[in-house]
């Protein structure tokens, strides 16, 4: 089962070159018009937001990507487990158990408060 998303990722690339090209002619403007250099600096300042919250949009991209990694690990795993179960295996569990401990041991396992 593919996942579609409802909104296209962002180019964040473009982001960033049209938020450069927007600081750079800020720039220019309050060079020009120094009367009006406390609006440029108000400007500028939320400008200078965007590097930090595309810090953070990559940075959630990652975080997302091996979460649903991990889910759908546990869901195979849940799946094998329920297919052994049904086939009498001995041991349907250990599917489950081993991939548990494969994140464990990788970092993915979410913990109690949600965090990976």
């Amino acid at each position: 089962m593919t996942h579609h998303h409802p909104y296209p990722d962002p180019d964040l690339q473009e982001i960033i070159d049209r938020n450069r090209t927007a600081r750079e002619l800020i720039a220019t403007f309050a060079r020009s018009t120094a009367t009006l250099s406390d609006l440029w600096q108000h400007v500028t300042a939320a400008l200078g937001d965007t590097p930090v919250l595309i810090t953070e949009i990559f940075r959630l991209r990652s975080t997302i990507s091996k979460t649903r990694l991990s889910r759908a690990n546990l869901i195979a795993s849940i799946r094998a487990t329920l297919a052994a179960h049904a086939d009498g295996e001995s041991d349907p569990l250990s599917y489950l158990r081993d991939e548990l401990a494969d994140q464990a041991h990788d970092g993915t396992h979410p913990t109690a408060d949600g965090a990976p």
